[in-house]
């Protein structure tokens, strides 16, 4: 891919977590923040390990779905004061299904909404 002026690795420097599984829900890439935020459970040693063991039911169950079909689960989260969106998304390439992106960020105390018309 040619990007104009732009580092093409701009996913391992995203202030937010990037975690990438194929089909059978092997962690095939962890930009840096994700490592930082999973280290106390292995942290880049987590690359190459399923996916669904890093979860407990129902998020299980969920993954597998998203796993054989190619569908979009977005919700957010609070955890010790903390509230972040985490959008778990299909990737594909040449057409073809190739496992889930989950992206996860916090969420600023005093965002804003903002309604377009």
């Amino acid at each position: 891919m040619i990007v104009k002026g732009m580092n093409v690795n701009w996913m391992d420097e995203f202030s937010g977590a990037i975690t990438v599984c194929n089909r059978e829900g092997t962690i095939v890439y962890m930009n840096d923040f994700s490592i930082n935020q999973f280290q106390k459970y292995g942290g880049s040693n987590l690359l190459g390990t399923n996916l669904l063991d890093c979860h407990p039911e129902p998020s299980k169950t969920k993954l597998r779905e998203m796993l054989k079909n190619p569908i979009e689960n977005t919700y957010t989260s609070e955890k010790n004061g903390l509230k972040k969106v985490i959008t778990q998304k299909p990737w594909f390439q040449n057409g073809e299904f190739c496992g889930v992106v989950e992206l996860s960020f916090e969420l600023p105390v005093d965002m804003s909404n903002q309604i377009r018309k």
